[in-house]
């Protein structure tokens, strides 16, 4: 009998096998941050052998194209408040496929690893003795940033980062967001477009009311949408600007060094001095 670290060892250079209609076999491939050049080489080969393919709100629809036309191709988009499946049917979806159809690629946004559960789903799998296979994708939490010339860390501005949820599984504010508040690194917060007015008051009780502050809208896409102010007047920002989820919020003085926004910073700066 094959033990499941055999199967592991014998198929690690290439995770996607045998090809369409084989064994069962779970793929966890990351999107990237939206742009469909951002997705990993490794990630197109692997949804060119899907049977079926399992993708998120976050993928991008154009990263479809890469797997056959006759894959099955199954939704299971997740939004605050709107969920197309819960994440126990997601779960089970992903075992039913392969167990019928065999190479199942889930591909959620981003990296799966990072606030995409997509360690849940392989633990799942595993427990129905489901090979499976992870492949990273670039992070939205640095590749938006940074695509925008927003340098997370920088000499002599920032030695570190945080990189942390807006919403818990709660929905409530993440802790974390107080601690990070306190500190001097340059804050990233994932999923926190409906949680703004909590940050801006914990940034603000700690007297960070000028820090500079980006909120990133559909980062790295053609829908891509920008609002750059202080923790004081990102709010009227975000309403002038009518920004919303997905988003991501990075606060710190690594923002107005970046080129690319040292435009929308200065606009802002001139703004504020003829108030």
């Amino acid at each position: 009998m094959t033990s499941k670290s055999s199967l592991y060892n014998s198929s690690r250079s290439l995770p996607f096998g045998e090809g369409r209609g084989g064994a069962p076999k779970v793929t966890l491939v990351g999107a990237g941050p939206g742009d469909p050049d951002l997705l990993t080489l490794k990630a197109v080969k692997a949804l060119a052998k899907a049977n079926v393919v399992l993708y998120d709100a976050l993928a991008n629809d154009e990263i479809l194209a890469y797997a056959p036309q006759e894959a099955i191709k199954i939704f299971v988009g997740k939004r605050i408040g709107n969920h197309a499946y819960t994440q126990e049917q997601i779960n089970q979806l992903i075992v039913d496929n392969a167990l019928t159809y065999g190479h199942v690629v889930r591909l959620k946004g981003g990296d799966p690893f990072i606030f995409g559960r997509g360690s849940e789903e392989i633990e799942y799998a595993e427990s129905f003795g489901i090979p499976t296979f992870v492949i990273p994708g670039i992070s939205s939490a640095i590749a938006v940033p940074a695509s925008l010339g927003i340098s997370l860390t920088k000499r002599g501005t920032s030695e570190s980062f945080w990189v942390i949820t807006g919403t818990t599984s709660d929905r409530n504010l993440s802790n974390d967001v107080a601690l990070a508040s306190q500190s001097s690194a340059t804050v990233v917060i994932l999923m926190g477009m409906s949680k703004l007015s909590q940050i801006v008051s914990l940034f603000q009780k700690e007297s960070k009311g000028e820090t500079p502050i980006a909120i990133i809208q559909n980062g790295t896409t053609p829908d891509e949408k920008i609002g750059i102010g202080t923790i004081n007047t990102i709010e009227e920002i975000v309403a002038q600007n009518k920004l919303s989820s997905p988003a991501i919020i990075v606060i710190g003085e690594v923002v107005k060094e970046s080129n690319k926004l040292k435009g929308f910073y200065e606009e802002f700066v001139s703004a504020e001095i003829k108030l």
